[in-house]
């Protein structure tokens, strides 16, 4: 019987068919709600659909289950990472050191068929990873991933990451609190990355050319990393408890996941996921509008005596007068430096992909100088180039590297004086660190009493707003400051502006 079915806390005995409901009913409670920990908006209806869904399919497969489970609680595609490390955490495909035919992992009590020796802490044999053993694993890593042009078998890929995790990844003897294993430690061990240049060889010996080898290296590396990290959770979680891999180790989808804190895997997704966020967020802006027009928006009496003869002089179909469309001109003054680099150029990005909304945009970059950047944002442009566009531009922006909020201030003031109107909402994007500078306070302030509107955009928690050199508190008398740290709350924010 799979220790999924067994009540955490049980005896050792045959678990009663009560014990199996709860143990199943608990673990997909404990699913769901660490799904709407990690972002995923679940419904209760939502919930009740998925438990049909599982009372509909074979528990002996588990990709059906896991894929009953994502049709009834994934929105969407970018969610999904997030979820398959959820579901490997709460429903796992390998017990202890790598048994397959068992859906499930027992929460560590030390009762479960696959903890008969008391967790994967305990179970596991340090081996020792000298220079023979890592060899030896290296060579067969590399004939797996490099070794024909076609994908390597998922099984042969999971059941590599559980042995390197197992003989490499392990963390003997540490203290209260911590983990017993380590995916970083099996990673630095093994050095996957060194490899790649041998799988690429062993590619472009199959057949491919170079460019296709070089994707195709990249992808496996990087598909095998994750199963590595995900077999360490797993052991991990058999230690401390799902809940506890949940709540620490598993990261939240990639539009709750904060910008400061995102790493190069994930900006790419976040890259790829701005524009469909921004088409999204146009569609509902249209429908909003159409919406608030067909109630506000005053009656055309001559159109609608006109339409009403059609119906025997009965007005069955109102028609209103058109009303112009609001829209903002719209100043953007973002800091580039590097603590805040990648929150500004997704600002930045989805702005720009929202162009249409706005009367007219211009944006300045600053770290201690300021530099406009309106030009890189031209219709059509490639989302690519005009990153590399604002990489290449941050140069301009500093004059002597440490960032200064109060000279850019200054400096705007002096060199772009008729970039603010009355009619122009002014947008502030950084975390207000000046290096304990001159914050020229009274520059700031001249600036938002010359627009209709100013609005500062942090992408810090709002409990480190004061620390060290922030200058938030001081800044936020003058400006409102909003805080912004991932896609869900640009989202928001930049509906609520364009409204």
């Amino acid at each position: 019987m799979s220790p999924l079915f067994r009540r955490p806390g049980s005896g050792g005995g045959a678990p009663s068919s009560s014990d199996r409901g709860s143990g199943l009913l608990d673990r997909h409670l404990s699913f769901v709600e660490a799904l709407r920990g990690a972002g995923l908006s679940v419904s209760l209806a939502e919930d009740i659909d998925a438990v049909a869904a599982l009372a509909a399919v074979r528990w002996a497969d588990r990709s059906v289950v896991r894929d009953a489970f994502a049709a009834t609680l994934v929105k969407k595609q970018s969610q999904r990472p997030t979820f398959d490390a959820l579901f490997d955490v709460y429903f796992p495909a390998l017990v202890g050191d790598g048994s397959d035919g068992t859906l499930g992992a027992d929460d560590g009590d030390g009762d479960g068929d696959g903890a008969d020796s008391g967790g994967a802490a305990e179970d596991a044999s340090p081996v020792r990873d000298n220079a023979a053993a890592l060899s030896d694993f290296r060579d067969r890593l590399t004939e797996m991933l490099g070794g024909a042009p076609g994908e390597p078998s998922e099984a042969e890929m999971r059941q590599m990451a559980a042995e390197m995790v197992g003989r490499f990844g392990a963390m003997p003897g540490r203290g209260p609190g911590l983990s017993s294993w380590s995916a970083y430690t099996a990673m630095q061990r093994v050095a996957p990355q060194e490899l790649v240049d041998r799988i690429v060889q062993g590619l472009l010996a199959a057949g491919l050319d170079e460019d296709a080898a070089q994707r195709a290296g990249g992808r496996r590396i990087g598909t095998f990393t994750a199963m590595v990290e995900g077999d360490a959770r797993r052991r991990i979680a058999e230690e401390k408890g799902a809940d506890h891999v949940a709540e620490v180790t598993v990261r939240p989808s990639i539009d709750q996941l904060a910008f400061l804190s995102a790493r190069r895997t994930d900006l790419d997704a976040m890259r790829r996921e701005i524009f469909p966020l921004a088409r999204r967020l146009a569609t509902r802006l249209a429908k909003e509008q159409h919406s608030q027009h067909a109630r506000t928006a005053p009656l055309d009496f001559r159109r609608t005596v006109r339409a009403s003869m059609a119906t025997g002089g009965v007005p069955l179909t109102t028609h209103h007068r058109p009303r112009r469309p609001h829209r903002t001109d719209l100043v953007v003054l973002c800091d580039v430096s590097g603590s805040v680099a990648n929150f500004a150029q997704f600002t930045l990005l989805f702005v720009f992909a929202l162009r249409e909304v706005f009367q007219s945009m211009r944006a300045f970059t600053f770290i201690d100088h300021v530099h406009e950047v309106t030009g890189h944002f031209r219709p059509g442009a490639d989302p690519v180039d005009v990153l590399a566009d604002l990489a290449a531009a941050t140069s301009h922006a500093a004059l002597w590297g440490r960032t200064n909020y109060g000279r850019a201030f200054t400096r705007f003031e002096e060199l772009h004086p008729d970039a603010l109107t009355p009619r122009t909402t002014l947008l502030i994007l950084g975390d207000a660190r000046s290096n304990y500078s001159d914050l020229h306070a009274d520059a700031l302030r001249r600036m938002a009493g010359s627009v209709k509107r100013a609005v500062w955009l942090n992408p810090e928690h709002r409990t480190s707003w004061g620390s060290g050199d922030s200058a938030a508190p001081t800044y936020a008398e003058i400006v409102p400051m909003i805080e912004c740290r991932n896609l869900t709350q640009l989202s928001d924010f930049v509906h609520d502006l364009a409204w």
